[in-house]
């Protein structure tokens, strides 16, 4: 918990004290009057003292009305506050990877590059082979993070997870599909981290 969520709790107890604090001396002092006011009675006292009595005690229910109100609107702000906090640590403990994963995109944009030379000869293709096999590790680790390619090459263009670089006009494709991926886009979980760069057919 950093210091400004501390601050902002010890402001609200505070202020929930304070407002408990005088609904407390209101209804203290409103019981008093009522018990003055059966004690003029009693003894006999004038319809004025007692009309005086009776606006007392409208005013401290009123008084204590306007106290009980500016709780709930102080405990209403503390529930939106803790759901905010709460949404905060999940998204945080959701997505703790994107960073890292984010950082990670660029090296295997070239592990990619890499596997697409032709070898020359075995020493070429071993070293290609090895390459492959670390680049396959990665993507296994991403996925157990919860990150994945998205698909692009076949499917229906979609602006929330392609971007479209050029436009071509191929009859084997249908309209508006992805025809060519110039470069792979990511997602963790639901959260696009890169969209795919793409050709789509008009």
């Amino acid at each position: 918990m950093n210091n400004q969520t501390k601050e902002t709790l010890e402001e609200m107890k505070e202020q929930t004290n304070g407002v408990a604090d005088e609904t407390e001396t209101v209804i203290n002092e409103a019981e008093n009057v009522g018990q003055a006011s059966v004690n003029d009675e009693d003894t006999g006292k004038d319809e004025e003292a007692i009309d005086e009595t009776t606006l007392r005690i409208s005013e401290l229910e009123k008084k204590v009305e306007e106290s009980e109100n500016r709780y709930l609107r102080l405990y209403a702000d503390f529930e939106n506050f803790r759901r905010r906090s709460q949404l905060e640590r999940e998204a945080g403990e959701k997505y703790r990877s994107q960073s890292l994963i984010t950082n990670l995109l660029p090296a295997i944009d070239n592990f990619e590059r890499a596997m697409q030379i032709e070898p020359s000869d075995e020493q070429a293709k071993a070293l290609l082979d090895g390459v492959g096999m670390v680049y396959r590790n990665i993507i296994d680790v991403l996925k157990q993070e919860g990150a994945e390619q998205i698909e692009a090459v076949g499917h229906q263009f979609d602006p929330n997870f392609h971007q479209a670089v050029m436009q071509t006009e191929d009859p084997e494709f249908g309209s508006n599909t992805v025809v060519e991926e110039f470069q792979k886009g990511y997602k963790l979980k639901d959260r696009v981290i890169r969209p795919s760069m793409v050709k789509v057919n008009q």
